[in-house]
Order: structure tokens, then C-alpha cells, then sequence
């Protein structure tokens, strides 16, 4: 079997591009970016359209909505300020967000909104960092109370769009309004902890979220496409975001790129969500997290620093929590997330359910994007479309991806 410079099987990586392929050729991806980096080796496959009815080709500097993959990079910029004893681990947080201080907590997670007991003890950076803050989206059940809210006071869903859609200021208000779900520091949830982040991240600076990940992360790393919206000059490479009808599968476009909600600044950058990239502008950063925070020389963040965001931070008690419910909420999620643990801004991988080993570290998102890299086999893995998971076709793609990337490492 002809193996390549860095140890993957020239066969395996025929078979990964006849499986993407084919499902271009089904007519539900309408096209895809992926990247696998080994060492000094890069392997792109660029396959299918821009756009469901043909036309432009995807190309490799094609810029995808990252969508929840904006967290493992995102998180990065709180990082920066651990590292620089700006802000401290075990800090709670009301000197820099003090709607959430004094906080009231609900004595179930389902219950009524007044139904309240007092927060045992404050929000903290490190809750934040690992989700365990007590407030997140349960997607699975939006008819609760709390979910309700969330909607109601238009925290999410202004607009009929997920991410936040006024000044961070403001979000902060509405969110200040509504009780804790959990206790700080008791249950892993999704999602707010990270837009919560990038607040912080701009109060503790002075700056804009943005200016501070561009200046810290972006810049040195020459990720020079990514960001919070795609500028004018470069919106022919974004195509527009699909979400197929769940019952007829038709591609609906859920946002398009010129006038989208990408094409301009957005009032709330998200850390949870908002990020614009591509598929080297992630290689160099999941690489910069396989090599200990050093990229081409330069150091960007500190070995701890990353080995605390790519290692499993959540209690056993927590840690059997999230794996739980990934198992039986199976079905609804297309078979995403079951990997156990959570680190800083991403999943962490601490037991062996699928081809991918304990060890490796990333996210995907609803967008249709994977991204994660595996320091077992030095090994980066990025799956870009524009296919939304309002049906399981772009999940799908995304594990096939993955199973056979695996078999085409050869060492």
C-alpha cells in the first residue's frame, strides 16, 4: 500500500474523496472544503458548488459560517488573559458582568420562572470557560419556561436568527432578567457560556472582542479570512447557508450572502457562534494547538493554557451527565456530540465510541462544519459545508468524513 510523506495511505485518501464525492453526487450537499493535515502534509479536497443549482465551484478559500466550530477558537482570547494574569481562573465574574451577580436559580430546570431559590456562590471564569455557568440552551426542550424566555425576551431568536442580534450591553440586560438554571459550577450546558465569553473578553480589554482576537490570535496566525462578517471584496466566497426543509429535504436558504446576516458587522459578536472562516485559517490554529501553542516560532498562548482547553475539565459527575444525555438525545442530534468530556470552548474525547481516540479535541456545528484535531496521530481534520442540520445529510457527511479518514492514516 503507497503511503504519502506523513503517513496517510494514498488509497485511503482516494477512498475519503470517492465518499465525499458521492455524496455531492446525491444532490443533498450541494458542495464541501475538506482539509486533513499531518505534519508538514495538507490534503484538500474542494468538491461541488456554491450554490444547490450549480454555478461556482467551492474552491479552498471558499469562507464557511463556522457556527458553534467558533467556539475552540474564540475560547482562545480568554486564554490570552489567563496567561497574562488579567483575569484569573477562579475569579468570579460580577466585577466585569454584574448582571450576573446575586443571581436566583431555579428550583427546577423546568419549573416556573419565579420558582427561585438564591445562587450558593458567584459565576466564575472557570464556570464560563466550562460551560457550567447554569444558564444554556436545551434545545431538546424548547417548551420549558426558561427556553421560553430565552425566545420571549428575545436573547435568542431575534429576528428569527439563533445568534444574538443587539449590543452586547443590551443581551447582557435581557439575560440579567431571567433566573439561573443550576447552581454555578453544577451542570454542563450549552452554548451561553460562550457568548458570555466574549463579553467578558471585551470588558476586561477595553476593546472590541473582535479588535483583540484579530491583534492576539488571527494576526499572528495569518488567519487573514476569518472573522465576525465576510467584507464586501470577499462575498463572492461565501455561499449561502441551507436549510433543507426537514419533510421535503428542498434546499431553503436559511441566509443568503449578500445581505445576509454575514455581509455586515454584527451588533453581537459571538463567541458562541458568529465566527466566519476557512479551511487553513482553522488548520493553522488547531496545528498552533497540536504544538503547544507555538506557531512557526511564535509562541500564542502557553503549553497550560492549551492543555487545560484541550483536556476534559468537567467532574466525573458532569462528565457522566453530558455523556448521558448525547446517548439519548441520539436520534434528534444525527449521532453529534457523543465524546464525553468538555475542555475550554470544545469537546474532548474520553472514551472510544466511534473511529476517533480518546484524546482528540474540537466541535462541529450547525452549519455543517467539523473541526477537530487528534494529538494521538498529530492529526487535523476539517469538514466545511453549507448545508445546515435541519436534516441529518450534513451530519452524515461529517461522520463519513471522519470513519474514513481514520483508515487512510497509515503509519
Amino acid at each position: 500500500m503507497t503511503k504519502t510523506s506523513n503517513g496517510f495511505s494514498a488509497t485511503g485518501l482516494r477512498r475519503l474523496r470517492e465518499v465525499l464525492e458521492a455524496h455531492v453526487e446525491s444532490k443533498k450537499i450541494p458542495g464541501l472544503v475538506a482539509l486533513v493535515g499531518r505534519g508538514e502534509e495538507t490534503h484538500v479536497e474542494a468538491i461541488g458548488t456554491m450554490r444547490h443549482e450549480g454555478g461556482t465551484p467551492m474552491r479552498r478559500d471558499t469562507i464557511f459560517r463556522m457556527a458553534s466550530t467558533s467556539k475552540p477558537v474564540a475560547v482562545s482570547a480568554t486564554m490570552v488573559l489567563l496567561d497574562e494574569c488579567r483575569l484569573r481562573i477562579d475569579d468570579p465574574v460580577d466585577a466585569w458582568l454584574p448582571e450576573l451577580a446575586d443571581r436566583q436559580v431555579l428550583k427546577r430546570p423546568d419549573g416556573p420562572l419565579d420558582e427561585t431559590v438564591p445562587a450558593r456562590r458567584p459565576i466564575t471564569v472557570r464556570d464560563l470557560l466550562t460551560s457550567t455557568c447554569g444558564l444554556g440552551l436545551e434545545t431538546t426542550a424548547m417548551g420549558s419556561p426558561m427556553m421560553a424566555a430565552y425566545f420571549e425576551r428575545k436573547v435568542y431568536g431575534e429576528n428569527g436568527w439563533l445568534l444574538p442580534q443587539v449590543e452586547p450591553d443590551e443581551w447582557m440586560r435581557r439575560l440579567g432578567t431571567l433566573p439561573l438554571m443550576h447552581q454555578p459550577g453544577e451542570q454542563w450546558m450549552y452554548n451561553v457560556s460562550d457568548d458570555l465569553l466574549g463579553v467578558l473578553v471585551a470588558r476586561v480589554t477595553g476593546r472590541p472582542f473582535e479588535e483583540f482576537l484579530r491583534e492576539r490570535i488571527f494576526g499572528p496566525l495569518g488567519m487573514k479570512d476569518t472573522g465576525f462578517h465576510v467584507p464586501a471584496d470577499k462575498i463572492h466566497r461565501l455561499p449561502p447557508l441551507y436549510a433543507p426543509d426537514p419533510q421535503t429535504g428542498e434546499f431553503v436558504v436559511g441566509d443568503p450572502a449578500e445581505g445576509g446576516h454575514h455581509s455586515t458587522p454584527p451588533a453581537f459578536p459571538s463567541s458562541g457562534g458568529g465566527l466566519d472562516s476557512t479551511a487553513d485559517d482553522y488548520h493553522a490554529y488547531f496545528r498552533m494547538l497540536l504544538n503547544h501553542g507555538v506557531h512557526e516560532g511564535e509562541r500564542i498562548l502557553s503549553r497550560p493554557a492549551v492543555e487545560l482547553m484541550t483536556t476534559n475539565r468537567l467532574t466525573p459527575e458532569q462528565t457522566n451527565t453530558r455523556a448521558a444525555m448525547a446517548r439519548n438525545l441520539v436520534h434528534l442530534s444525527y449521532g453529534q456530540g457523543q465524546h464525553g468530556g468538555w475542555g475550554f470552548g470544545m469537546a474532548v474525547r474520553t472514551y472510544r465510541g466511534d473511529y476517533a481516540p480518546v484524546g482528540q479535541f474540537g466541535w462541529d456545528g450547525g452549519a455543517g462544519t467539523s473541526t477537530y484535531a487528534d494529538p494521538q496521530n498529530g492529526l487535523v481534520g476539517i469538514l466545511l459545508t453549507q448545508t445546515g442540520m435541519s436534516t441529518p445529510d450534513s451530519a452524515r457527511v461529517i461522520s463519513d468524513f471522519w470513519t474514513t479518514l481514520y483508515q487512510a492514516v497509515e503509519d
